[in-house]
């Protein structure tokens, strides 16, 4: 794609952009709560997806403070918006399962990598996070942010499933199928909301 939708005059838009590529030593592995940074190829998705939003007028950025994020979001942001850190905005927490590579995961915790494959919405990681915990505090962000920029045109650049979980709640589609809307990397998802009520404009967009 080379444009974004048209804003309406009466919109509060927020532009949902999931960061880069990251490293390519976490490639394979299970990583949230581990900060790992950018690839080189996840710093030209980026600077790819910044010349789609180059017309763009926005008011504010806002950062997950994961590394891969904020390094999105600054180069996103350069030399025209402040990137502000928002901790609601950050990806799961998995727990021991952080770093180990996925094949490890199912060979070292059979029964609770099963039940993640099964059921990815409703497992609770050990010494991590619950999806239930996660969903509340992004929908939480999300509400405070349209709120605080009505009328305006922002920016949020977090991960799949902080994208994911903002999309699934404006389209009122049920947590467990979130996993049917596809996130590239660096890809741009556009909602825009008429006082409370939002139109998803675009989703999983790449530039």
């Amino acid at each position: 794609m080379t444009r974004l939708p048209t804003p309406h005059a009466a919109a509060t838009r927020i532009v949902l952009v999931r960061h880069g590529e990251p490293e390519e030593g976490i490639h394979g592995r299970c990583y949230g709560r581990l900060d790992v940074g950018l690839s080189a190829r996840g710093r030209e998705q980026v600077r790819r997806t910044r010349r789609l939003l180059s017309g763009v007028p926005l008011a504010t950025v806002y950062s997950s403070p994961r590394r891969r994020a904020l390094e999105s979001a600054r180069l996103l942001a350069a030399p025209r918006a402040r990137v502000a850190v928002d901790e609601r905005l950050r990806e799961i927490d998995f727990g021991i399962f952080e770093g180990l590579a996925y094949d490890d995961i199912a060979r070292r915790f059979p029964e609770k990598y099963e039940e993640w494959m099964k059921r990815p919405t409703d497992v609770a990681f050990p010494g991590g996070d619950t999806f239930a915990a996660m969903a509340a505090r992004v929908r939480d962000a999300v509400d405070d942010l349209r709120r605080t920029h009505t009328g305006q045109v922002i920016l949020v650049v977090s991960h799949g499933g902080v994208n994911r979980i903002a999309l699934a709640t404006a389209l009122d589609l049920d947590v467990g199928r979130i996993f049917r809307l596809d996130q590239a990397y660096a890809c741009v998802n556009v909602v825009d909301y008429f006082a409370h009520e939002p139109v998803v404009r675009l989703v999983n967009g790449v530039a």
